[in-house]
């Protein structure tokens, strides 16, 4: 039985990939590893940011369905299976190790694992307000290496999380310099910028904008070389070659692509769309797949990929073979934050794509959208009024409306 790795990079949009077709080589350890990979070009994520995605992303189900407040904290329903809670019961030793506050264990997302690491006791650094990548691949090799040491066969079921990309937006200057060497800021003028910016959503200076890409385009070559570090760490400890690793992101990030910045309750393509690749150390050659997937079918996938049976209460289907895989719709949501704050009610924001097509509701103004992403990808032609379509793409949606106020713990 082989070991497998859910590799999961916060923020990573889709498109600064160059094996997703970005020209920059931000990515070269990345794009070098597709000759043994399977990659989904129409990767979609069920949400828009972490609390909407990871539902999909550990537990194959969607954000709305089993919506827990206690003390205004969003905590993980028991009616939820962790894919590391069914692995734990087949004997897989499990662990995680990342440092995404809105996922620590105090929120129930500790369940299953042998193992669990998420920074909630670290002091972190305002410009880094996270354990980085590279710490992170050193606590791993220290599991990893003592797992070895057990002297037991066991597989081993992990999941890192990296949050670099991820705003402020505060790379290291030599990652900066291979982006751009005539950006000349401290790193308090950087950081600055967020404060000043990003969290203040301010997009009336595009040239600033242009710049805070720029940042997080360094953070993508930051990340490429911890990958490529965690990947000869497997090496090192000879368990590449007996490895499966899934790499995805939970969704992307905004620069004013429509009118805004970082990952708000949009259900656009820069937040939508992720990169999905799965590198199976044996394959003799790449695979590209172009049916439309989601990310709640990566837990039916690890399960698969152990050898074991499909999951009652996974609503995802498994990813391989890529050919078995069913030609469907796929669904996202999200709590519209900003404007439920503002109405003083739950709003949600949803959207359903199935091919080319993409609906979208928000519940706030009461507002549908619809796009063609053949002929417009960018998302600036609202198809809604005029679209023979649009009632079908409608009806899709309409049950799944109000889903976060029917849904109890």
């Amino acid at each position: 039985m082989k070991n497998v790795v859910l590799l999961t990079i916060d923020t990573l949009r889709k498109d600064v990939l160059g094996c997703y077709g970005d020209g920059g080589g931000l990515t070269p350890f990345l794009d070098s590893i597709q000759d043994r990979s399977i990659r989904f070009t129409r990767a979609q994520s069920i949400g828009p940011y972490t609390q909407a995605s990871f539902p999909g992303i550990l537990t194959s189900s969607y954000y709305l369905e089993y919506v827990v407040q206690e003390r205004e904290q969003e905590l993980l329903s028991y009616r939820r299976t962790l894919v590391s809670e069914v692995l734990q019961r087949q004997g897989i030793a499990t662990a995680a190790f990342h440092s995404n506050a809105y996922l620590w264990d105090c929120f129930g997302w500790n369940r299953g694992w042998n193992t669990f690491y998420d920074a909630s006791d670290e002091e972190v650094d305002d410009k880094a307000p996270y354990t980085k990548a590279r710490e992170l691949n050193k606590k791993v090799h220290l599991w990893l290496s003592s797992h070895l040491a057990s002297g037991r066969d066991r597989p081993f079921f992990l999941w890192l999380h990296y949050m670099d990309i991820h705003e402020p937006y505060v790379p290291g200057r030599t990652y900066i310099d291979m982006e751009d060497p005539s950006i000349d800021l401290s790193e308090d003028a950087i950081f600055k910028l967020f404060e000043d910016v990003v969290l203040k959503r301010d997009i009336s200076d595009r040239g600033v904008v242009e710049l805070l890409k720029k940042l997080y385009r360094a953070h993508v070559r930051e990340v490429d070389d911890a990958v490529r570090e965690f990947f000869g760490m497997l090496k090192e400890l000879d368990i590449l070659d007996n490895t499966v690793i899934v790499i995805t992101s939970d969704h992307g990030d905004e620069f004013c692509e429509h009118g805004g910045l970082s990952h708000d309750a949009k259900m656009y393509s820069e937040l939508i769309d992720i990169p999905l690749i799965i590198f199976e150390p044996g394959r003799k050659g790449p695979e590209v797949c172009d049916k439309l997937v989601s990310n709640i079918d990566i837990p039916p996938t690890i399960v698969r990929l152990f050898g074991l049976q499909p999951v009652e209460r996974f609503e995802g289907r498994s990813l391989l073979p890529p050919e078995e895989y069913p030609v469907k719709g796929c669904y996202g949501e999200a709590l519209d934050i900003e404007a439920s704050q503002k109405m003083g009610e739950t709003k949600e924001v949803h959207y359903y794509r199935k091919g080319n097509l993409k609906a979208i509701f928000r519940e706030a103004d009461n507002s549908w959208e619809l796009y063609d992403l053949e002929t417009d990808p960018g998302e600036s032609n609202n198809l809604i009024d005029t679209s023979t379509s649009a009632e079908a793409m409608k009806g899709k949606l309409m049950p799944r409306i109000g889903r976060s106020r029917r849904n109890g713990s």
